[in-house]
């Protein structure tokens, strides 16, 4: 994830005029804020119901009321379909994401975006978003993906995940009725895009699997305006949504947090296996990947569990997919843990390299050798940055200046 939460709360006064007026302030208004809490409870229930009432229907779910032979669906074991049978009350099953909820009216899924109403999915945060800013693609990090571009970039609240060290845990574990926000059409936001200057689309800062919906459709408004979708993801959606996000987007970005299921179980509320699944997905539908992993002291930096995931990367993915290793700093649940030394980050670079990853990179870390790009033949600087600004750049239709290596990416 790529906004901190000192930029989030910043810029979240003045979002209105960032945007050109196409969201609404985020922050509670001063009048809610002084009320008791049980008054805050009453106007949160009272908002959450009318965002129920006039959300619009979700995609990717399956009801017990749904027409066919559905059960398998939601029992794991073995189970004969008797058209005759009936449930007490109607269940959904979210289809979206690996978390697979099972829903009771009223109730909402662990990322709190998408909500069981009188038997139907219903997406809380379409046409919603609570941020929008224009990044450098460098940012999200997409190092491989038309460089120096600006990337038009807009969250929701929601994630199905809950990782103790989220960056941008304002925007992804905040509930939809926690913020005021009109609604935004998708093709106003390819409009603002285009106005703004900016060639790319980023669905980014929460995870975006959860307005897949709005996704999509941006991305099929952006693609009339002659504009690139990318996504930023930790890869926990499911296969089909996926598909679809593959037809539609140009480049996708995920968030491999960890190479341990326990890792994932005890610090991410998640499972590693579906990530995996949905890594390999992207890659052999050829839709350009970067990966991403965080790297965070005492808990996912040992040489084992990074050698485990080049390892991996290498044998599934190629030499060709760039790692990038971050740097993690102190948030949200984990302030007790100091930023990771750079040291560490140089470890992974060089364990990447070694297991033949061509473009691994130190991340977080500005000025840094390994910030740049090298040419897998030559040895050769292709791309040098500076943060996210980029400088000299030595490649010319998809190759090397210098001795004609083809450097992996999407450079026009």
């Amino acid at each position: 994830m790529d906004v901190t939460r000192r930029e989030f709360l910043a810029g979240a006064g003045r979002l209105g005029l960032a945007v050109g007026g196409v969201c609404a302030a985020l922050s509670s208004p001063a009048w809610l804020k002084a009320l008791g809490r049980g008054a805050r409870d009453v106007y949160a229930a009272t908002k959450l119901d009318e965002l129920a009432r006039s959300s619009p229907l979700a995609r990717y779910w399956i009801s017990t009321e749904t027409e066919g032979d559905h059960c398998s669906a939601c029992h794991v074991s073995e189970v004969t379909y008797d058209p005759a049978h009936r449930h007490s009350e109607a269940l959904i099953k979210c289809l979206l994401c690996a978390q697979a909820c099972v829903l009771r009216a009223g109730e909402r899924g662990r990322c709190r975006a998408r909500m069981n109403v009188s038997g139907e999915m219903r997406s809380l945060v379409y046409g919603r978003p609570i941020t929008i800013h224009v990044d450098p693609i460098e940012k999200k990090p997409f190092y491989h993906f038309l460089p120096g571009s600006a990337a038009y970039s807009l969250a929701t609240s929601g994630c199905p995940l809950h990782c103790r060290f989220c960056q941008n845990w304002e925007i992804s574990q905040i509930a939809p009725e926690d913020y005021d926000a009109r609604y935004t059409a998708p093709d106003v936001i390819a409009s603002s895009a285009v106005e703004r200057r900016a060639p790319v689309i980023a669905f980014t800062y929460n995870e975006p699997t959860v307005f897949t919906e709005y996704m999509l459709d941006i991305a099929a408004a952006a693609k009339t305006q002659g504009l690139r979708c990318v996504l930023v993801s930790c890869g926990f959606m499911n296969e089909q949504p996926l598909s679809d996000m593959c037809d539609a987007l140009d480049a996708i970005k995920v968030d491999l947090k960890g190479f341990s299921p326990d890792f994932y179980r005890k610090v991410c509320s998640a499972e590693l296996q579906p990530v995996l699944r949905s890594i390999r997905q992207i890659s052999r539908r050829g839709t350009h990947l970067e990966l991403v992993n965080l790297v965070v002291p005492t808990l996912n930096d040992s040489e084992a569990m990074l050698s485990d995931l080049c390892d991996w990367v290498a044998g599934e993915l190629g030499p060709d997919v760039p790692v990038h290793f971050t740097r993690f700093h102190p948030e949200y649940q984990l302030l007790n843990l100091s930023p990771t030394p750079v040291a560490a980050l140089e470890r992974a670079r060089s364990v990447a390299m070694s297991k033949g990853i061509h473009y691994a990179y130190v991340g977080n870390v500005p000025g840094h050798e390994g910030n740049h790009t090298y040419c897998p033949g030559c040895g050769k600087m292709v791309i040098q940055r500076s943060g996210f600004l980029i400088g000299e750049v030595h490649i010319t239709h998809g190759s090397c200046e210098f001795c004609g290596t083809k450097i992996a990416g999407v450079w026009s």
